[in-house]
């Protein structure tokens, strides 16, 4: 708990990430690594959502993005992909109380309608039970990938060239972010991931297209809010230019 405290003493709350999207991965390895079952992992996850949940929060983050289950995620062994299916409907629905106590307001990204009914039903009830909520917005990306969400808008946009709504000289980026499922979402500021691998895996490609990316070998389960606190002071310690030089951007940030 001390060790937390001075970490949260050397975050500057004046220069806070808008929008933290992570990428949680090492349930299975932990679970591996103690003997368990890969599910004994996945269960365990559960409780470092609700840690990053509870500091984004306390914060004031306004966008925390969780890639919880990919496209490629449905091409897991069936005994796997149900599970993590019924521990995602569980999960949320277990936390409802908590989310609402804290003003927190679910959205879901991704093909939702592939969720087998009865998470689905559970993640749509705590969407709509959250919806009046004003404070952190939780993204759940759920049967999401980047490359699904790209080709998804592009076919809804060809439908509007096709269909005389749109010329192709009024297709330009903010046209392009309106239409993927991040649409009127700002773009993360901060990309973490867990579990040692550095790649971001068919996640938000285009809205990573500036984030500041975290790799870190820490599993998921075991990242608490000491290491996600870390990861927001090693944010702060870097210089955004977004194609400027130090000189134009130092007057902005010493603002």
């Amino acid at each position: 708990m001390e060790h937390l405290e001075n970490l949260l003493r050397q975050i500057d709350m004046t220069r806070l990430p808008r929008h933290v999207a992570m990428i949680m991965d090492g349930n299975g390895r932990w679970a591996k690594s103690r003997g368990q079952r890969r599910s004994d992992g996945h269960t365990e996850g559960v409780g470092s959502v609700r840690r990053v949940t509870e500091l984004s929060s306390d914060l004031g983050i306004k966008y925390l993005t969780l890639y919880a289950f990919s496209t490629e995620n449905w091409n897991r062994p069936q005994e796997e992909v149900d599970l993590l299916m019924h521990l995602i409907g569980w999960a949320i629905e277990k936390e409802l109380p908590d989310l609402m106590r804290n003003n927190v307001r679910i959205h879901l990204l991704g093909d939702i309608d592939r969720i087998p009914e009865e998470p689905r039903a559970r993640l749509t009830g705590a969407r709509d039970a959250t919806a009046a909520n004003t404070g952190l917005q939780l993204n759940m990306c759920l049967s999401y990938s980047g490359r699904w969400e790209l080709t998804e808008a592009t076919r809804r946009i060809a439908a509007d060239v096709a269909a005389g709504r749109l010329s192709p000289e009024e297709i330009t980026e903010d046209l392009i972010s309106s239409h993927l499922a991040t649409g009127g979402i700002p773009d993360p500021d901060l990309l973490i991931r867990t579990g040692g691998e550095q790649r971001i895996s068919n996640y938000l490609l285009w809205q990573n297209a500036y984030s500041e990316l975290y790799f870190t070998p820490t599993l998921w389960p075991d990242f608490g809010k000491a290491e996600y606190a870390e990861a927001i002071i090693d944010y702060q310690n870097r210089e955004r230019r977004f194609g400027k030089t130090s000189e134009q951007v130092a007057p902005k940030q010493q603002a």
